[in-house]
């Protein structure tokens, strides 16, 4: 017998084993999932320690997109910083750029119109959309169910459309601003994301219809990745992998920011805090997402015409034609644009309930033109880390079910 040591612990090869004869030993081995593996969902190494194919160790390792980030973010202005927000979840871009405003906004005491908040309301929960039909169906394509990507992303597309429409990019839009947002949605756009809404409903019953009680895709979800309620949150689990295991914690409830306070919408909670049950969370919070949807239209409608952003000059730029009129306006587009605003010194944390989860910004201010210190929150990072919690156990085919379940970006776990 031999000893092989590994990076967490001391494996002893050559062991005897029982069901084998007398004289015979088997010995434990390492595969390499990934980084290149389709179903990684994106630059992930997973070693792997099999006994047959049966999982007793999981090793993920990162750090392979890793684009400094964070440190980058010290060396820009406030404004400059903000495009890096959309480089995280590269699937909700918007609700990335959330936590960053909210955060500048909380240190510059600055208010935000009540369209500007609908607005980010709105496109938060088009955002949430968006990333749980990417998530849901890939995971579904992960387990062997091709068929709902292929419905559900014509849906998925529209959304892009609708990111263009108001920002003029598809995925970077960098539309939420502190103070507000950009600019307001072109004419015709609420009509177009309503239309979107009534369908949306219909599209996801189609997808339920076809895996939701399918017996291959209960199977290899079902009891897979378990995880309690007190395991979770010691593991620093949040969003709708937390609420799998039954705990109905929701920022948008909990501590309400923007307007949730005045929508109506219900928290989806599982029971098992297995595979199973984090698909049908994100399946009916889409459906909540709807809801609020239809809310946050019928609102922008009683405040058409009304701002969608702060009118301090000193943190927000003044518009196009303004500028062209106006002496001062055009000192101050010039002073924002080549210094930025200054912020007064302190720090702050502010989270969002982003799709994936509780995102978080750590700011902290020195009085300049630019971020001292910005630490994110990413929420990939939490669940990743428990992959050796709730793989162990399990077959070698049930690891793409699990990490497809945690709906992992390494856009912001490797920041």
């Amino acid at each position: 017998m031999s000893e092989l040591q590994t990076g967490r612990r001391t494996v002893t090869l050559g062991t005897p084993d029982p069901a084998l004869p007398p004289g015979a030993t088997h010995e434990n081995y390492m595969i390499n999932f990934g980084p290149q593996h389709p179903a990684a969902h994106g630059v992930l190494r997973l070693v792997l320690e099999l006994d047959g194919e049966v999982i007793e160790r999981v090793d993920p390792h990162i750090g392979l997109l890793h684009r400094g980030t964070e440190k980058l973010i010290e060396t820009k202005t406030y404004l400059q910083a903000l495009p890096y927000m959309d480089r995280l979840d590269y699937c909700s871009p918007m609700s990335m750029e959330h936590s960053y405003v909210l955060a500048i906004e909380k240190l510059l005491g600055l208010e935000v119109p009540p369209r500007g908040q609908w607005l980010r309301v709105l496109w938060a929960e088009l955002m949430r959309v968006s990333n749980h039909i990417l998530n849901t169906t890939t995971h579904a394509m992960d387990v062997g169910a091709l068929t709902p990507i292929l419905w559900l992303f014509a849906e998925r597309e529209r959304i892009y459309d609708f990111s263009e429409a108001v920002s003029g990019a598809r995925m970077h839009a960098a539309w939420f601003r502190p103070g507000g947002v950009h600019r307001d949605m072109p004419d015709g756009l609420a009509g177009e994301i309503r239309a979107f809404a009534e369908r949306l409903p219909k599209a996801l019953d189609d997808m339920m219809d076809l895996v939701g009680g399918n017996r291959i895709f209960k199977q290899r979800n079902v009891d897979i990745g378990r995880i309690a309620a007190r395991d979770a949150i010691a593991w620093g689990f949040s969003g709708p992998c937390l609420r799998a295991s039954g705990l109905p914690w929701d920022l948008r409830k909990a501590q309400p920011y923007e307007t949730y306070a005045e929508v109506e919408f219900d928290v989806p909670v599982g029971r098992n805090g297995d595979c199973y049950d984090r698909f049908l969370v994100r399946v009916e919070e889409m459906r909540q997402s709807v809801r609020i949807i239809h809310q946050a239209l019928d609102r922008l409608e009683k405040l058409e015409g009304e701002p969608v952003s702060s009118g301090d000059r000193k943190v927000v730029p003044p518009r196009r034609g303004e500028m062209k009129r106006s002496m001062e306006a055009l000192i101050h587009h010039f002073k924002l644009y080549t210094e930025g605003f200054h912020v007064p010194a302190g720090e702050v944390y502010v989270a969002t309930e982003s799709p994936k989860g509780e995102f978080g910004i750590h700011l902290v201010a020195d009085g300049t033109n630019r971020p001292y210190r910005c630490h994110i929150r990413a929420t990939g990072m939490a669940h990743l880390q428990a992959m050796d919690f709730l793989c162990r156990g399990h077959m070698l085919a049930d690891a793409p079910a699990v990490l497809g379940s945690l709906d992992i970006v390494f856009g912001e776990v490797d920041r």
